[in-house]
């Protein structure tokens, strides 16, 4: 038990879920109407694809940075020294090789998404490219991966493989929305991270503008995505989901703000509950959206 708490530990659990969310609910909103038992098995094997993907990415990041992390995030398995350096990098490469092969065995789309996706990853945390020494490479290597690849990717595999058409608008709004979430994460991700990413010279929001300014940035882009499907709503009402639409967005962004407003920047603590809110209505945005396909297609 405990080797398995620190393997989901090393997989850094909020991003466990919110794989795991985005897969479902791509489901959901692409296929779910028209999928029936015999969806578990393509459902099982995109999940665990994509959960494998997901622990080579961040496995990479703490493989490279383990140095960095024993200031930042010392409770990390391999700063805290629960796994060895060899075992990081065999788990690593055993996540890579099972995410690939089983993208290769569900299908074409799949393999477009998983692939491509390691590559980002792999350039983001390994030299010469390192695209993580630059806030602005960075903060589009996250948003690109986890907000348009990984749902363009995900609907379009879908597609295929239940041989349904995807709802066009709802992928269009994701894709938008998605991208700007990305950067808002990797914009306040570095937040907690200023004392080791100053010490070891890793170039940041936080380093380069200040805390301050760089929760200002954030509630700024934050504040744009989710105007979009306020906007949205407001154009569609009073068709069915729409007014769904809008009051899950407005209370969403109000809690944001509200957050937002309260976090304590002196505080390691205070910021790092606040990027944990911020990975919250991450997922709950993925619920918002399977709830709008569904009032829509019954009103």
């Amino acid at each position: 038990m405990r080797m398995l708490r620190t393997l989901v530990a090393f997989g850094r659990p909020h991003t466990i879920i919110a794989t795991t969310v985005q897969v479902l609910t791509i489901f959901v909103i692409v296929a779910g109407r028209q999928a029936g038992p015999a969806a578990v098995a393509p459902l099982t094997l995109a999940l665990v694809a994509c959960l494998s993907l997901n622990v080579y990415v961040v496995g990479i990041n703490q493989i490279t940075d383990v140095d960095i992390d024993r200031v930042n995030k010392p409770w990390l398995p391999l700063a805290g020294g629960r796994l060895s350096m060899a075992q990081g990098r065999v788990i690593v490469a055993a996540a890579g090789v099972l995410a690939l092969t089983l993208a290769l065995i569900a299908g074409p789309y799949l393999l477009l998404t998983v692939a491509p996706i390691m590559l980002i990853g792999t350039l983001y945390s390994l030299p010469p490219a390192r695209l993580k020494r630059r806030p602005i490479s960075a903060a589009i290597s996250i948003a690109f991966a986890r907000g348009v690849l990984s749902n363009l990717g995900l609907a379009l595999h879908y597609s295929q493989v239940f041989g349904v058409r995807p709802p066009l608008i709802t992928l269009a709004m994701m894709g938008v929305f998605f991208f700007g979430f990305g950067l808002v994460i990797a914009i306040y991700k570095d937040l907690p991270d200023g004392k080791g990413d100053a010490l070891y010279k890793i170039e940041t929001f936080t380093t380069s503008m200040g805390p301050q300014r760089v929760l200002g940035l954030g509630r700024a882009i934050l504040s744009i995505c989710y105007g979009i499907p306020i906007l949205l709503a407001l154009l569609l009402l009073p068709s069915g989901g729409a007014l769904f639409l809008l009051l899950s967005h407005l209370a969403i962004i109000g809690l944001f703000w509200l957050a937002s407003l309260r976090v304590d920047l002196r505080s390691q603590t205070s910021i790092s509950g606040f990027y944990m809110f911020l990975w919250a209505i991450f997922y709950a945005e993925f619920g918002v959206l399977s709830l709008y396909e569904l009032t829509r297609a019954i009103g």
